[in-house]
């Protein structure tokens, strides 16, 4: 009987110490660029269709507009030009950029 307890003991002391450090090993610095990155606009004039698609209300025929319509001198040319409708633009227009090509 009092091995049993023993093993039991043990077992409830391993599980509730392998989450500990399981959290302990992950990095804080590995999760950061990963979220600077998420929150860095993204610039209309060199993004992928992946890219583009993986903005709300953007699929495949508005990536092909926004890409076939390039280069843009300003991210607002995305409705000035008929590219997409304003309620769309309005959903990503803080994630995005247009940077001027460089010469």
């Amino acid at each position: 009987m009092f091995h049993l307890r023993r093993k039991l003991f043990a077992a409830a002391l391993l599980f509730s110490v392998v989450p500990v450090f399981n959290v302990a090993q992950t990095p804080k610095s590995a999760a950061a660029p990963a979220a600077a990155a998420a929150a860095a606009p993204l610039d209309i004039n060199t993004a992928t269709a992946d890219q583009l698609k993986a903005f709300p209300g953007i699929g495949d025929a508005y990536s092909k507009r926004i890409i076939d319509g390039r280069p843009y001198t300003a991210k607002n040319q995305l409705v000035t030009r008929g590219i997409l409708p304003q309620a769309t633009y309005d959903k990503i227009k803080d994630k995005i950029i247009a940077s001027h090509p460089k010469k």
